[in-house]
């Protein structure tokens, strides 16, 4: 079974962008994933395709209507999809890499890009969206951040990275961010590749690497730091 993501949007022809390039590329071509866009303007009705309308209460901008997107949404997702339904969102739960693991392990995922102000809340609620950020800025609209997820989602799947253990090496495994990495020459402007990195010694390296590992975080993400030394600690 191949992993399947619909994508609804305003702008369909953003995909797969820079999904088809690379490994994601290579892994579409293989059959490993695939990907459908659905052009949520298909769906209304009036002469100018109107998806949007002004904020009840006032306001500045527009909000995505909820009886147009859920007609787009039934269409491409009925109850029995068990694909998860994602609204890309500013204020949705941050994007971790535990979740992208759970996300890669399914059947795909149906994600809905906002635009404007955001969508009717009544869709969330009624369609039960999980709204997902993917860092606390403001893009344009969702479609970046549902190509920065796929893209996430799709290195993990099987067969997509040469290495198998690329995936479980890296930044946000274990917790931790990646250790420094280093490659030829020896020597660059004087600096050179940490000795213990070129002893053959596997349990010096890898004692290396989880040391740097944990400093590197403790100094940079002192949130992700806390989160490892209470789970470090309490086994």
């Amino acid at each position: 079974m191949s992993f399947h993501a619909t994508i609804l949007t305003l702008y369909p022809e953003m995909f797969p962008g820079m999904l088809d390039f690379s490994l994601a590329g290579k892994a579409r071509e293989a059959g490993r994933w695939s990907l459908d866009t659905v052009q949520v303007r298909d769906f209304a009705s009036d002469k100018h395709r109107t998806v949007d309308d002004t904020p009840a209460g006032g306001g500045a901008g527009m909000v995505m209507r909820a009886d147009i997107l859920s007609q787009a949404l039934d269409a491409v997702a009925p109850p029995e999809d068990p694909r998860p339904r994602l609204l890309m969102s500013p204020r949705g739960r941050p994007l971790t890499q535990k979740r992208v693991r759970a996300l890669a392990d399914g059947p795909g995922a149906v994600i809905l890009c906002g635009r404007f102000e955001g969508v009717d809340q009544r869709l969330i609620e009624a369609r039960a969206l999980e709204e997902v950020s993917i860092g606390d800025y403001i893009l344009s609209g969702g479609e970046p951040a549902a190509l920065v997820l796929l893209d996430a989602v799709i290195r993990l799947l099987p067969g997509v990275m040469g290495n198998q253990h690329s995936g479980t090496e890296e930044s946000f495994e274990g917790g931790l961010l990646e250790h420094p990495q280093y490659t030829r020459p020896q020597l660059f402007e004087e600096r050179a590749i940490p000795e213990v990195l070129l002893s053959g010694n596997h349990a010096r390296i890898a004692a290396w690497r989880r040391a740097e590992a944990e400093k590197l975080t403790r100094e940079r993400r002192p949130d992700l730091w806390a989160a490892y030394a209470i789970e470090k600690n309490g086994k």
